[in-house]
């Protein structure tokens, strides 16, 4: 459940304000992605993957019936020999080939050969597949008269194929879900230091896979490129490049350090200082090896690895039973899109994810084609203050689209987004790149987590125009966030869906 007035931009933005500079590193990077020659790369790089996949399908589908039918082999009477021998196991290479070229088409019409397809849609895509050419081929020794026994060890061998190659999809997709999770689990670093100690840290911690250097505060080497600003500047920098973790190198400066200390607590990070610590800031702290180098661990902040763990299991699980439950109400909005007006059935928009990442977000498209266009003439209605755009009368939403803003139903596709690990199904709505640009500083701290289709936000105060108020509540949940929070307002969502009180 969202605000309805937000809308992709047409053109590139143009980026002001520190604030702004991770989006505008991260932005012309999406933009080249769609030009002419690296669209074509992408697409040939994907067509060899899914070619490479096929293959490999090929040869595990002739390794399983392989396998099989020299165990078939061996059962064979010995009377059985010489040319009869061999025409058998002719026939039975032919037969293995068949199956292999029948299912492979299969498997490429169910979409199992698709970029980034999610874990249950990859195993069901491979059972459709195994399903359809053991049909197609029973049909052939049906109508060709085969014996039974062609029959049996056709669904011998399509059973152990399609387990085979549902196996192999699976594992392949659950290696790469568990990339993406590594790579959100590495923490990024800023040093306060560029001297001698700090720059033989960085250069340590590029061999660390746990750990991304962001950059240097240093008060004095303003002029180097990698320093991104004073002490003065740790706060902004902390928001603006979503750091988890400070490293003071320059214990002497005990004053400094000690500032550095109370700005990055109260900015909830991880704090660690290169020993030779005075004063009793760092008594009975512990001492732990960063790289090779030992600190002193002055604050840490805790993270519910457990907890987070469970809320992306539970993600995964509901958002795939949701997609198979409304399936066919979701194709029935498909068709009456279509039918009404011209244009996708789906809209797809850039949306600021978790640390400031820039994801393709879905939804069904609830207005008239060329409406983002059509904005700059509604700006003087806006009922929203600041930053959000909301009008509730637009005249841009079709007649479908309203009855789907009033059901919340065409937020439908971020299902899709919660599959692929972009989204949850409760958490901060992702805002546009628009709205972005005119966050404050403190404003970023809603971005520290991933966020999701419904929130407290959505079922509290949905029609209050305070943006404040917005961010309070963002905020609020991310400090008292739960399992059992999240499943509050799960349960309150669904009847504020009922209602109808979306517009």
């Amino acid at each position: 459940m969202s605000s309805h007035g937000q809308h992709e931009m047409t053109g590139r933005a143009t980026v002001t304000g520190p604030a702004d500079r991770a989006l505008a590193r991260a932005l012309p990077v999406r933009r080249k992605e769609t030009k002419g020659p690296r669209l074509n790369v992408v697409r040939r790089r994907r067509e060899q993957s899914a070619g490479f996949a096929a293959t490999t399908d090929f040869l595990l589908i002739s390794l399983v019936a392989g396998l099989y039918l020299i165990l078939l082999d061996i059962g064979i009477s010995p009377a059985v020999a010489g040319k009869d021998l061999r025409e058998l196991v002719l026939h039975q290479a032919i037969f293995v080939v068949v199956y292999s070229v029948v299912m492979l088409p299969c498997a490429h019409y169910y979409g199992l050969y698709r970029h980034y397809l999610p874990i249950l849609e990859s195993a069901l895509a491979a059972v459709k597949a195994g399903v359809t050419a053991t049909i197609t081929m029973s049909a052939f020794f049906y109508l060709s008269g085969t014996g039974r026994s062609a029959h049996s060890t056709l669904f011998v061998i399509a059973g152990c194929a399609t387990v085979a190659v549902a196996g192999r999809h699976v594992l392949g997709r659950v290696r790469v879900l568990k990339a993406r999770v590594k790579d959100e689990q590495i923490a990024n670093v800023l040093i306060v230091g560029a001297g001698r100690v700090g720059m033989e840290l960085a250069q340590q911690l590029k061999q660390d896979p746990g750990h991304r250097v962001i950059g240097f505060l240093d008060d004095n080497l303003q002029d180097d490129a990698r320093v991104l600003g004073s002490s003065n500047d740790l706060a902004e920098i902390a928001r603006q490049y979503f750091i988890d973790e400070v490293v003071v190198t320059i214990p002497s400066r005990r004053e400094l350090v000690k500032k550095v200390v109370l700005e990055a607590r109260k900015l909830r990070l991880d704090v660690k200082v290169i020993p030779e610590m005075y004063d009793g800031i760092a008594a009975n702290a512990p001492v732990e090896y960063l790289a090779h180098l030992p600190v002193h661990v002055l604050h840490r902040e805790p993270i519910p690895a457990t907890g987070w763990m469970l809320k992306r299991m539970c993600d995964v699980v509901l958002a795939s039973l949701l997609l198979m439950v409304t399936a066919p109400l979701l194709l029935l909005i498909a068709v009456m899109l279509k039918l009404e007006s011209r244009g996708p059935v789906l809209y797809r928009s850039h949306r600021i994810g978790k640390k400031g990442k820039i994801f393709t977000f879905y939804k069904f498209r609830t207005m008239v084609a060329g409406a983002d266009g059509l904005r700059v003439n509604l700006e003087e209605l806006n009922e929203r203050n600041t930053v959000l755009f909301k009008v509730a009368h637009d005249p841009r939403i079709t007649r479908v689209g309203r009855l789907l803003r009033k059901f919340s139903l065409d937020e439908a596709p971020q299902l899709i987004n919660v599959l692929k690990g972009d989204m949850s199904l409760v958490g901060p709505r992702p805002p546009l790149p628009r709205e972005f640009k005119q966050y404050r500083l403190d404003h970023l701290r809603r971005l520290d987590v991933v966020p999701g289709i419904t929130g407290l936000w959505q079922i509290t105060s949905r029609r209050d125009p305070s943006f404040d108020n917005y961010i309070a509540l963002d905020l609020e949940y991310i400090e008292n966030w739960s399992l059992g929070l999240d499943l509050k307002i799960l349960l309150r969502t669904i009847p504020a869906v009922f209602k109808g009180t979306g517009v």
